[in-house]
């Protein structure tokens, strides 16, 4: 039986200090079916740069200007494959629930 992918969404703007432990916590799991959507409203710090310093095999990054973060969460619900969609915000660290 083929597992469910789960679609993890992270809309980001600004948020050089926190998308890193974001991101790993995404990455810790062991869950193997997740694709982590990270959308960016053109952040003016070093959010990118941080963002693709850290991607792995798992996250996809969409880039450019939106209206906010409901636009932004948008953007990720449609550009997700996933058969479960979720939300996690750059301040929040995902913990060990998906296994």
């Amino acid at each position: 039986m083929k597992s469910m992918k789960v679609s993890i969404i992270t809309c980001t703007y600004n948020s050089a200090a926190t998308v890193a432990d974001t991101i790993r916590s995404v990455n810790r799991q062991t869950y193997d079916n997740i694709e982590h959507i990270i959308v960016d409203g053109l952040s003016k710090d070093d959010t990118i740069a941080i963002v693709k310093a850290n991607a792995g095999d798992r996250q996809r990054i969409i880039e450019g200007k939106d209206k906010g973060i409901y636009d932004a969460f948008n953007k990720g619900i449609l550009a997700a494959t996933g058969d479960i969609v979720g939300v996690l915000i750059p301040t929040i660290s995902l913990p060990m629930i998906m296994s």
